[in-house]
Formats: structure tokens, C-alpha cells, sequence
């Protein structure tokens, strides 16, 4: 089974933002205002010191698949790929390999999804406390602040994680395209940890043969446009449970992606048909933090909304895990206590979004 809560969860009222959007509010219902602390700064865009908007950092995915391994492009986008890894937990893969027809096809039918009416949607509704179905993930309390977002999530593999009651009739096309679109996703997760441990030195397959069956949930978020950008958020503050994300935004959507570097909120521009990847707590932990995921948020934008489609990939749920003893030594001591993998999923879908505070639960802390 997919992580569940043990107690009961009382959320309140949730105004779906789609149909707040429709009403043309005069003003932002409370629930969705955040405290001055966490109002984006949307005025003025600061970056590092040490970066500038240019230079997220780009894979050139084609140079390791066509590449030979002895060739100077492969391990220049390796040397590339580990830099990305370490320095900003973030990069956008471009030559992926994934049918851009493909990536068309989700968007278009998560965007059908999003715009069917609410009475449809809510017939696959998020139950509190869970996050699959329709509606809002991360809620653990009635007064809670929400996040300016509509979210259908459904777990994908292994297949008894998934709850066919929530997989739509409409759009007809939809369950046939996720089927397609996730088998793409999975193979694009495999190679991209392959290259992830020959960045690191070690044998290409570790991961795969560590992971199991890899858990992979699909999570398409779409965010109208919002009358006060300025006082809302789109999604909280939080780095991912996975081992790896996989972003795909919508074509011709706001720039809303943020990611924190330097305690600075960075914003992700956009290159057309590339994905944006992440790297999760779980390879944070696996790599005794060499390799560390990053906080990141959405923001809103006044005039546009914003459509994203998000997988996350992860062992399964009975792993074990811990930091891997190639990467541990006197000079890197082990930061990270070994856990069971379901245990941190649980413990992950049962909090709400608070930044990186989750890794907690496998910090070792030397008094």
C-alpha cells in the first residue's frame, strides 16, 4: 500500500483555486495569505554571488547515451552532470530522448483534466491526509496555510500503490498516455542514476540493483493565475523524498519554479522541450550529502497560469537505506542514519511542506 496517515485528519474547507479564479475575488481568501516571512519577493529577482539567471546548469543528455565512454563529450557531460549535482541539486536535461509528441500528449491531456468541470474532478477525490486524487496534498490541519494550487497525483508503480478508482474516464486518452508517458519517465530515471553513480565513481548499476521495484507517483499541479502573486504561494517551501524528480512544464506557462541557493529564491527559466531534474532526500542520504537536494517553491503570477507535470522516483518500499560506505571516511564521516524507505515515506506524506525539516528524520546530529 501507498503511505496512508494513522490518525485521523481534519483539513477544514479547501476553495479549489480554479473556481475561486472564476469569481474574480476582490480579495485572497485567508487561508491562502501567507505570513509576511514567506510572501515571495516577486518586485525584484537577487541572484547569488556566485551564479547568474544564465547558467542553471544544461545537460546535453545525447552526449552519455551516443556517447562512447572514452570520449572526451561523455565525460566532459559527466564532469558537467556531477558539477550540477553537488552545486545546485538542480539541472535541465536537454536530448533526453523522450518523443516530443509524447510530452505534447501529457500536456494536453493534463490540461483537459484541469479543465473539466469541478463536479467531474471531484469525482476522484484526495482524501485528507493522502496524496493521490484530486484536490490539495500536505494539509494536516484546519487552519493551515494553503497553497494557491489544484493537484491530481496518482501512484503509478509498482501497481499496488495505485487506486483505480482515481484513474479518470476522462479524458478517454488519459490512462493510455500516462501509461506511455511514466514507462518514458522510468527509463529516462534509470539512465540518468546510472550517470549519477559514474559521476561518483561507482558502479553504474548500484542504484538499480539497491532500489527494488522503484516507486514512481505522478503529480500534475496546475496554477491559475492569482489577482495577488505577492501574497500567496503556489507550492511551499520543500525538497522531494525521491531519489530523483522529473519536471516537465507546460509550454507557454509563467515562470513559477523557485529553487534556494545561497538563501537566495532563484528562478528557473524554462528551456523548451527540456525537463527539469532534481535530486531527492533520498540521494542526499545515499551520497552522505555530496549530492544534496534543494529547497524549492512555486510562485503565482497575476496574469498567466501555469501548468506542471511532476514524477517522482524512489526505491521501494522495503530497502533499506543509508549512506553507501564507498562515500564515507575520516574526512566525510557518516551523516545519515540508516532507515527503512517506507518508514520516511510515511513520515514525508504525513508532515506538511516545511522546507528541508523532513531529512531530519535521518540526520545523525554529534553533540
Amino acid at each position: 500500500m501507498a503511505p496512508v496517515p494513522s490518525f485521523p485528519v481534519k483539513v477544514g474547507h479547501i476553495d479549489d483555486v480554479q473556481e475561486l479564479k472564476k469569481t474574480k475575488p476582490s480579495s485572497i481568501p485567508e487561508r491562502f495569505v501567507r505570513d509576511m516571512i514567506e510572501r515571495p519577493k516577486l518586485a525584484t529577482v537577487t541572484t547569488p554571488s556566485s551564479c547568474n539567471l544564465n547558467n542553471i546548469p544544461v545537460v546535453d543528455l545525447s552526449k552519455i547515451l551516443k556517447g562512447n565512454k572514452n570520449s572526451q563529450d561523455f565525460h566532459y557531460e559527466i564532469l558537467k552532470l556531477s558539477s550540477s549535482c553537488e552545486e545546485w541539486g538542480f539541472f535541465q536535461v536537454i536530448n533526453h530522448g523522450i518523443d516530443l509528441d509524447l510530452l505534447e500528449k501529457m500536456e494536453k491531456i493534463a490540461m483537459e483534466f484541469f479543465m473539466l468541470p469541478l463536479e467531474e474532478k471531484q469525482k476522484y477525490p484526495m482524501a485528507p491526509g493522502t496524496v493521490q486524487g484530486y484536490g490539495q496534498a500536505f494539509v494536516f490541519s484546519e487552519d493551515q496555510k494553503l497553497d494557491w494550487c489544484n493537484m491530481f497525483a496518482l501512484g503509478v508503480e509498482p501497481h499496488f500503490i495505485r487506486n483505480p478508482k482515481l484513474w479518470p474516464t476522462k479524458p478517454a486518452d488519459f490512462s493510455e498516455t500516462v501509461e506511455i508517458y511514466s514507462r518514458e519517465i522510468r527509463k529516462l530515471c534509470k539512465n540518468l542514476l546510472k550517470y549519477i553513480a559514474l559521476s561518483l565513481g561507482l558502479n553504474e548499476d548500484i542504484f538499480e540493483e539497491m532500489f527494488g521495484v522503484a516507486v514512481q507517483a505522478l503529480r500534475m499541479n496546475y496554477y491559475p493565475a492569482c489577482p495577488r502573486p505577492d501574497l500567496v504561494l503556489g507550492l511551499s517551501p520543500h525538497s522531494d523524498g525521491s531519489a530523483l524528480t522529473v519536471l516537465q512544464q507546460g509550454k507557454g506557462s509563467s515562470v513559477g519554479l523557485q529553487i534556494l541557493k545561497e538563501n537566495v529564491w532563484v528562478p528557473i527559466q524554462p528551456i523548451p522541450n527540456a525537463l527539469v531534474i532534481n535530486i531527492g532526500d533520498t540521494i542526499e542520504v545515499l551520497t552522505n550529502g555530496r549530492y544534496k537536494s534543494v529547497e524549492h517553491r512555486a510562485v503565482t503570477h497575476q496574469e498567466k497560469d501555469r501548468l506542471s507535470i511532476v514524477t517522482f522516483y524512489a526505491p521501494s518500499y522495503e530497502i533499506e537505506l543509508g549512506p553507501l560506505q564507498e562515500l564515507v571516511d575520516e574526512n566525510n564521516p557518516c551523516k545519515y542514519k540508516r532507515y527503512n524507505h517506507g518508514e520516511y515515506s510515511m513520515h514525508y506524506v504525513t508532515n506538511k511542506l516545511q522546507g528541508k525539516k523532513t531529512l531530519d528524520f535521518a540526520k545523525i546530529y554529534n553533540n
